[in-house]
């Protein structure tokens, strides 16, 4: 039942045994009563993927109370990149919290704020002038990404893509594409908000210049170009399946922003920060956002967003126009400032391709015996299994419920996502040791294999 890898994990962190340990079956008797606990006290509307009570987690594994240590392969959907409790971050919070907790950076700044917004301008793409604005979570990042771009060209439309996941806010639920379980029955949403098509080349065939074309054209007749602020878009797009668009796709539609006085905005929240194995999945396609968001990854763990970009878009709000009383909290900032250390100074990009690697030569092992998974794709420690009915081509989200459910069952925690719920979506933290992740994917071919 289990594996034991080495009980240090590889990037630091908690000294816990790497293995996969069912002590109980899932949910344990102690878990148990922290669920009924949540149900009784915990709004319905929160839900959650795996039935446990976690009190540990390091390296790939996390621990319930009951005992039992399951295998992560969603990273708590891409935020311990790192790896919990990484010790650089641990040492910064730790440092920072015997400091002080809170002050506000807009009543009496600190120098962590303005360190981290240093290191931002520095590592995301592009050599132009940058500044940076920091902010609690990813929606509210790119909520003031598109109050920045709305100020700078001074015009109102926005254009999101299908299949687009941008947040739970108001504004950014418009800006999202899937009602369920995101937007169903909290309308009306914010206005000006327009969807063009997204490069899909599983289900399009379409090259990426077509693809740019068509979204390029609807956009022009749609919305005009007299009326657009700002397009905003996933270069990997996260909950709505990890769609990698075709090659040229994004190149083109950030060339014809740059013609039209549109701001193109990346929003990186999910692929940032050495998840793709690139600092950002922008890079993969050689483009240069205006405007970059991110969140996730940023702070090991801590709550902390940003938004990065061309000083002269950045500069054109009012001051006060930007801010919050959490934003850029001193003690997520201390984190940031570690972890981005750690991702420059840790070969974690090398990290995240050596897991690629893992990745996709197992799933297309499983691919070669199995029509069932119609599709692998993705970037990094960010990959993705479309599954779908093999005659029709058409999407299994009962196949890939079962298969999820099964793994969490077995002990492995996989996340689902997708417009049709059916792709299971793979996001290992980087300290991950080889063999968990391979005793991981055993895990998922025999639940689909018995599906």
């Amino acid at each position: 039942m289990s594996t034991i890898d080495t009980v240090t994990t590889p990037l630091g962190g908690p000294s816990l045994p790497q293995e996969r340990r069912l002590v109980t079956s899932i949910p344990g008797p102690r878990s148990q009563q922290l669920l009924e606990r949540k149900a009784a006290a915990v709004a319905a509307g929160v839900g959650h993927t795996a039935p446990i009570e976690a009190v540990a987690a390091g390296g790939g594994v996390i621990l319930d109370a009951d005992g039992n240590s399951l295998i992560d392969l969603g990273s708590g959907i891409a935020v311990t990149t790192l790896g919990n409790a990484h010790p650089k971050v641990v040492a910064a919070v730790q440092a920072q919290v015997a400091q002080f907790t809170h002050t506000c950076f807009m009543i009496s700044p600190y120098e962590s704020y303005v360190g981290v917004a240093e290191a931002l301008n520095r590592v995301t793409p592009g050599d132009h002038v940058k500044k940076s604005a920091l902010f609690n979570s990813g929606a509210e990042a790119v909520e003031n990404a598109i109050k920045i771009a709305r100020k700078f060209t001074k015009k109102q439309a926005v254009v999101a893509f299908d299949h687009g996941y941008h947040g739970r806010t108001n504004l950014t639920m418009a800006l999202t594409a899937k009602a369920m379980p995101y937007k169903s029955g909290f309308g009306p949403f914010a206005s000006e908000i327009y969807r063009a098509p997204l490069s899909y080349p599983y289900r399009d065939g379409l090259s990426g210049a077509e693809a740019a074309k068509k979204a390029i054209s609807i956009i022009e007749k749609q919305v005009g170009v007299d009326n657009l602020a700002a397009v905003i878009i996933e270069p990997i797009q996260g909950e709505g399946g990890f769609i990698v668009p075709a090659e040229g796709f994004l190149p083109a539609l950030v060339e014809w922003c740059t013609a039209n006085n549109v701001v193109f905005i990346a929003d990186e929240i999910q692929t940032g920060f050495a998840r793709t194995g690139q600092m950002f999945a922008s890079e993969l396609f050689g483009i240069t956002p205006d405007l970059i968001t991110t969140a996730k990854g940023i702070a090991g763990g801590m709550p902390l967003a940003a938004v990065t970009g061309r000083a002269e878009i950045m500069d054109a709000s009012h001051a006060g126009g930007l801010g919050g009383t959490y934003g850029g909290n001193p003690v997520a900032c201390a984190a940031a400032l570690a972890a981005i250390e750690a991702f420059e100074t840790e070969d974690l990009l090398g990290r995240a391709r050596e897991v690629e690697a893992i990745l996709k030569g197992r799933l297309a092992g499983i691919q070669a015996s199995d029509p069932r998974v119609g599709d692998i794709r993705g970037h990094g420690a960010m990959i993705a299994a479309e599954f779908v009915d093999p005659t029709t081509g058409e999407p299994d989200a009962a196949l890939t419920a079962a298969v999820a459910k099964a793994c969490i069952a077995q002990g492995v925690i996989v996340l689902t996502c997708g417009t049709y719920g059916n792709v299971i979506r793979f996001l290992p933290p980087l300290s991950i040791p080889d063999a968990l992740l391979h005793e991981g994917l055993d895990v998922v071919a025999a639940a689909l294999a018995d599906a």
